[in-house]
């Protein structure tokens, strides 16, 4: 078997540790520590996120949907495939080197799918953006962490507690979509959801196209 080979590292904003990125023949992989935040072999769930999103938007005009945090683009890649060509989606990321790496060593796994005119990334907070947000979004996806506990960045728990999911809401039109993948279930979270006020639904997806591995989860937390 090949050995894994670090082509890059990166600090997290907030000093709390370094992303790896590193590749073994064509499979790329993300760590954090001794955390794998993502590898290019597992897409499925990520791909569920974006396509469970794209069927509720269905039969929208110009549909504006915000996808928080670039990743290895799975999200982006199955939006894309499912919407159509009057549909904006806008990418927040919120450290540069993963951007780099999009555009330079994975471009592989990107396909170009940032060159897509309907796409618009930003290197930003995602929290933020969402605050700016103003009613303007039909989906909110969210895909900054290993789930809604602020793994990766501590300030990321602002986007999972009630101030937030406030946040988020308003930054929804009536019947938008906030949608949060995690690694695995939270039922402390299912209920924040509803005490927000979210029609929320908790789905159990696989990590693999295959429909075989690990189970993660996703939220679909709609604006009533």
């Amino acid at each position: 078997m090949l050995p894994w080979t670090v082509l890059d590292t990166a600090p997290l904003p907030d000093g709390s540790g370094t992303l790896r990125l590193k590749q073994r023949g064509s499979e790329f992989s993300i760590m954090l520590g001794s955390n794998e935040l993502m590898n290019s072999r597992l897409s499925g769930s990520e791909e569920a996120l974006a396509g469970l999103v794209c069927e509720r938007l269905a039969g929208r005009t110009r549909p504006t949907l915000l996808i928080g945090g670039l990743g290895m683009g799975f999200t982006l890649r199955a939006a894309l495939a499912a919407l159509r060509e009057d549909a904006a989606v806008e990418v927040a990321e919120l450290m540069p080197p993963v951007a780099d790496w999009a555009r330079g060593a994975m471009a592989p796994v990107f396909a170009g799918c940032l060159d897509d005119p309907r796409v618009t990334m930003s290197i930003a907070d995602v929290a933020a953006v969402i605050g700016n947000g103003g009613g303007r979004y039909d989906a909110i996806l969210l895909d900054v962490d290993n789930g809604p506990e602020g793994l990766t960045v501590a300030s990321n728990d602002r986007l999972y507690g009630a101030t937030g999911l406030a946040a988020a809401k308003a930054a929804l039109r009536p019947g938008g979509v906030l949608a949060v993948w995690s690694s695995g279930p939270d039922h402390g979270f299912t209920r924040r959801l509803k005490a927000a006020g979210f029609g929320t639904e908790e789905l159990s997806v696989r990590a693999s196209r295959t429909g075989r591995g690990a189970r993660h989860v996703i939220w679909l937390a709609t604006k009533r």
